[in-house]
């Protein structure tokens, strides 16, 4: 189960997740995609329309439904989506007062086997430290941080890093880092190499080879309720996130012991 997180909007981090999920499941992976981000994009970028998101993910957290009532199937063979729905705006109030408020999601996953015949459970965050953050974060076996390549976004990492921190100290004693991804990158621009170039020397092997470059069939693909990989395989955005998914499977399949 893997966070997609970064307290700094506009990194790609739901592309990410989107375009991640349709490789891996494209690779014959077993693949879920919960959305919990209020904005949705995740599940728009899927085509899922709002009259068809069910109770999403929502419901899930409140306990209105389970994992498999709530998953909505796509397009991509082996790849469902648990949408995010109007109601989540709401869910950061109404969290407060239940029970086990961070460890709802947890709970959902774990109930009678929900994720047992699943290869990679995504999880795609809100740009925010909230209740809904929480929840993915105390899920997660490890968080993935896709990071565009520019000064502010070094700011925004360490935020990130602490809250990873303040999270294994009070919610989730296992949650590791799976690696950051940088994402927007056009080698042309000297400020995304110096950025690359200061990230592989602080997390060194944790910065992930493939880099997404910017791409407009990227940014295109969305408003054609399709990931990229549907929209348009040939183009370089859909390539990057081909390998970046190769490059995922490989990292998961070194013996346990082995640096990452």
């Amino acid at each position: 189960m893997i966070a997609l997180a970064n307290q700094k909007g506009g990194v790609g981090k739901t592309t990410t997740a989107i375009n991640l999920a349709t490789a891996l499941a494209a690779c014959g992976k077993r693949v879920l995609l919960v959305d919990l981000d209020p904005q949705g994009n995740a599940s728009t970028g899927f085509g899922i329309p709002a009259e068809a998101r069910g109770a999403g993910s929502y419901g899930v957290l409140l306990g209105s439904a389970t994992i498999a009532e709530a998953s909505v199937p796509t397009a991509i063979p082996g790849l469902s989506v648990v949408p995010a729905t109007v109601d989540l705006l709401g869910a950061e109030i109404e969290l407060v007062d239940l029970e086990r408020r961070e460890y709802r999601l947890r709970d959902a996953l774990a109930a009678a086997g929900a994720t047992a015949e699943l290869d990679y459970v995504f999880i795609d965050c809100p740009p925010a430290l909230g209740f809904l953050t929480l929840n993915a974060l105390s899920a997660a076996d490890a968080i993935l941080v896709p990071m565009q390549c520019e000064f502010f976004a070094l700011e925004g990492l360490s935020h990130l890093m602490r809250t990873v921190t303040l999270v294994q100290e009070r919610f989730n004693p296992a949650l590791a880092i799976e690696g950051v991804v940088l994402t927007m990158y056009d080698r042309r621009n000297t400020l995304s190499e110096q950025v690359a170039g200061d990230l592989r020397a602080h997390f060194g092997e944790r910065v992930f080879e493939t880099s997404i470059p910017r791409n407009v069939r990227i940014a295109e693909a969305p408003s054609h309720g399709k990931p990229v990989l549907l929209y348009d395989l040939r183009c370089p955005g859909s390539q990057a996130y081909v390998m970046l998914a190769a490059e995922l499977i490989r990292r998961n399949a070194r013996p346990q012991g082995v640096a990452a």
